[in-house]
């Protein structure tokens, strides 16, 4: 019991400091290369912190359970939206800028339509993941070309605007924070998670919840740091980004690479619960950024505390799902 309270308390203190270091590391990237932060936020910090999702997800597939991949991708989506976006905006409001409304949201919106629609029959088979591949490739490869085009011009007058004497960030210096930043961030999530699994246990809760709740969670600590973080640091684009980036990447990527390996034959509760919440969670999204961009408002306080009580609700319909 001490072990897992030790792993679960020293993972916390190095899950916070990874996130500051990942979060230097990617601001310096995008000073130095004059590259947008939302752009930073939905490549670098959206798959980056994706990572744990898509190596469970391809070894769950390889070894024969290919159906976990789909809740674990899924479940990532709900839990990144409601808790991760929720607590953060609670904590520091974002500012919602004019490409996120017109492009960058519509474009997860679709791709959560595409991934329902698939889902019709409740079977992925090869060829949906192969759709699902080309399309991560086509949406990635758009986002490079028009985050870059937009938002050159504002972040050059960002530097012109800033300390001539500032420092030139190091290339070899951001890059270092960056991959040092995530690999932290990916280690001290599995010893929280592994700790809380641990005491869990001893308390007697079922292993369907411990997976439900306990590592569905511990899975989305590295998006939940890096937003706050991001957040903090007054990089709103960033904390946004990271958010879209990976339920992107959750959505294309991680279900595409399994589903590629094996094709899915989905429970209908999956259909009915997760990726009908799924679907309400982002459309209810859209809604509030767009609500707030439109009042000229920040996606502020009111707006995270809706987001945090749909993944209490979810939450609890889950523990009523399975009879607990």
């Amino acid at each position: 019991m001490w072990l897992a309270v030790i792993a679960i308390l020293i993972g916390l203190a190095i899950l916070v400091w990874s996130a500051d270091v990942f979060i230097d590391g990617a601001t310096a990237l995008a000073k130095k290369f004059s590259v947008p932060s939302f752009l930073i936020g939905v490549l670098i910090l959206g798959i980056g912190t994706s990572a744990p999702e898509m190596v469970v997800s391809v070894l769950a597939a390889l070894e024969g359970s290919p159906e976990l991949a789909l809740g674990n991708a899924y479940g990532s989506n709900i839990i990144n939206i409601a808790l991760v976006l929720g607590a953060t905006v609670l904590i520091s409001p974002i500012i919602i800028r004019k490409g996120i409304v017109k492009r960058d949201l519509p474009l997860l919106l679709l791709i959560t339509a595409i991934a329902a629609w698939q889902l019709r029959d409740g079977i992925l088979s090869q060829v949906d993941g192969l759709i699902l591949l080309v399309l991560l490739i086509a949406v990635l490869g758009s986002q490079i070309v028009l985050s870059i085009r937009e938002g050159y011009h504002e972040h050059e007058e960002d530097i012109d605007n800033a300390d001539s004497d500032a420092t030139e960030p190091s290339v070899a210096r951001g890059l270092g924070s960056l991959l040092l930043g995530m690999l932290m961030l990916v280690l001290s999530s599995r010893a929280i998670v592994w700790g809380a699994v641990e005491l869990a246990t001893l308390w007697g809760l079922s292993e369907l919840i411990i997976g439900l709740t306990i590592v569905a969670v511990g899975t989305s600590l590295p998006e939940l740091v890096s937003s706050l973080s991001a957040a903090r640091k007054g990089e709103h684009d960033m904390a946004l980004g990271n958010i879209i980036g990976s339920n992107v990447f959750n959505t294309l990527a991680v279900v595409g690479l399994a589903t590629v390996i094996a094709p899915i034959s989905a429970d209908p509760v999956i259909l009915s619960r997760d990726v009908m919440a799924m679907g309400l969670l982002t459309v209810l999204l859209v809604a509030l950024c767009v609500f707030a961009f439109t009042k000229k408002r920040q996606f502020g306080r009111t707006s995270g505390a809706t987001l945090v009580l749909f993944f209490v609700g979810y939450t609890a319909w889950l523990i009523q799902s399975v009879n607990i």
